[in-house]
């Protein structure tokens, strides 16, 4: 192991035990859409994938899915803070959608969907070798796990006046919540606890059934398609939009309190979402890892 790999090795050992202030989808819903990933990588990628890995995450990804959301406000790692969300304009319900990739400084591509055509354009340097070492592939994999889970996230695509609903403050159940949590974790605990006995891997393993044997089994097709990945980000952020306007917002004011009916109509939602970001994790990594090109913007440029 380089002293370089090493370095890196120990940093990861010492921010996995840093519990965040924030979160996108939760940990829960991190791990949940990287395991399902995993589950669906052919052999080259998945020999990558464990390659890249720490020795001490034990050839799981799903352990460190939630990384870029514990060191998004150090110092080192601030720049990487606008990655998890997109920017959309109140307006945007009523119009097609605008995608709006700019950090505050207006720098262009620093949103969720940018950093997925970043990093997915790093890992497809993997087959380079150590003689292309203008990339880190460990963070390169972390970041685009994560950032897939993110713009699944349909609030991570919600309005910039709420803060993708973080300012709409209410009460889920009997505690006080905000919509933008409502959606990260409530749901996903709530159900966890409501049907599964609070452990989450059987929740998993229902959403995974779904898509399977289950009711989404013919979408899989439809969800993996992908020839460009400008196009797929926009389209992946374009789901989200419309999840948002349909399912997040729609019914929902600051001081309101959202129980069964809103958990039980949404609930549906959240697990497709998580789903697809495992399903489409998978075809990227599946493609990039194996030397497969997934054509990018030939003005892109990697961070």
């Amino acid at each position: 192991m380089s002293f370089l790999r090493a370095c890196f090795v120990a940093f990861l050992a010492c921010v996995a035990v840093y519990e965040p202030c924030v979160r996108a989808w939760s940990k829960e819903g991190h791990a949940m859409t990287c395991k399902i990933a995993q589950d669906l990588l052919e052999p080259e990628a998945r020999h990558a994938v464990q390659m890249l890995l720490p020795d001490y995450a034990k050839g799981d990804l799903s352990s460190l899915c939630v990384w870029p959301d514990q060191v998004r406000h150090w110092y080192k790692y601030r720049w990487t803070s606008p990655l998890h969300f997109i920017d959309t304009p109140d307006q945007a319900c009523n119009f097609k959608y605008q995608r709006d990739c700019h950090d505050p400084k207006g720098v262009k591509d620093m949103c969720v969907a940018g950093a997925i055509r970043n990093f997915t354009e790093q890992l497809s340097h993997y087959h380079h070798g150590s003689s292309d070492r203008r990339y880190n592939m460990t963070e390169a994999l972390l970041f685009l796990a994560h950032f897939m889970g993110d713009i699944h996230q349909p609030m991570h695509v919600g309005f910039t006046s709420d803060q993708g609903g973080n300012a709409v403050e209410l009460r889920w159940f009997r505690h006080k919540s905000n919509l933008h949590h409502v959606w990260d974790r409530e749901i996903i605990l709530t159900a966890a606890a409501d049907y599964y006995g609070k452990d989450i891997n059987l929740l998993q393993q229902h959403i995974q059934g779904n898509f399977t044997h289950g009711i989404w089994s013919s979408d899989l097709a439809t969800w993996r398609k992908c020839s460009h990945i400008s196009s797929c980000v926009n389209k992946y952020a374009a789901e989200s939009l419309e999840m948002a306007c349909k399912w997040g917002y729609k019914g929902v004011e600051s001081g309101d309190t959202l129980s069964d009916d809103y958990f039980n109509s949404r609930l549906p939602v959240v697990m497709k979402r998580i789903a697809q970001g495992g399903v489409r994790l998978a075809m990227i990594l599946n493609r990039v890892l194996a030397g497969d090109s997934l054509e990018m913007d030939e003005t892109l440029a990697a961070t």
